[in-house]
């Protein structure tokens, strides 16, 4: 857990550098009728890992943060299904209907917050702190093909050297 915590807080970091503000943990109210659409009337509420927000560009990034250290990392395969009703370890990535109710609903609820405008574009994206066997570039790939952004572990390990050398 405290492993996560600190790659979440690098990131966070690195985000913040490139000028956004970032908020972590954000639950979005998806409503029982929402819940309905998507096939899972019965499912917690669902958690964006990290918001990044870029007000210059009237940008909101919902990020899903793998550190995945101890693990084989983030699998292609994985993020390449599809499915009809939410299932696996990449919802947002791998069901549309999912994907679109609650980036829909996020907005809505940023805008109610007055965090967020109604010309606010929300993307999704995801940084990994681990890819399974040299995925990377086939990974971001498959995220640039649908306009979501990537950070591969060479990504934030590039942005990390960069600011120690900026001191």
């Amino acid at each position: 857990m405290m492993m996560i915590e600190k790659f979440e807080n690098i990131v966070a970091t690195l985000l913040e550098e490139e000028g956004f503000w970032v908020r972590r943990g954000f639950k979005v109210n998806v409503s029982l009728e929402e819940k309905k659409q998507i096939g899972k009337q019965s499912s917690p509420r669902p958690e964006i890992d990290m918001l990044a927000f870029h007000l210059g560009r009237n940008e909101v990034l919902a990020l899903d943060v793998k550190a995945y250290l101890d693990t084989p990392g983030v699998k292609l395969a994985q993020l390449q299904e599809e499915h009809e009703v939410p299932a696996g370890r990449y919802k947002l990535f791998t069901s549309e209907r999912y994907r679109q109710i609650v980036l829909t609903r996020l907005k809505q609820d940023l805008i109610g917050l007055g965090m967020a405008n109604a010309e606010t574009q929300v993307l999704l994206g995801m940084v990994a702190g681990k890819v399974n066997q040299g995925q990377s570039e086939a990974i971001r790939e498959h995220m640039n093909e649908r306009a979501w952004m990537f950070w591969s572990p060479d990504d934030v390990k590039a942005r990390v050297a960069k600011r120690q050398q900026q001191g």
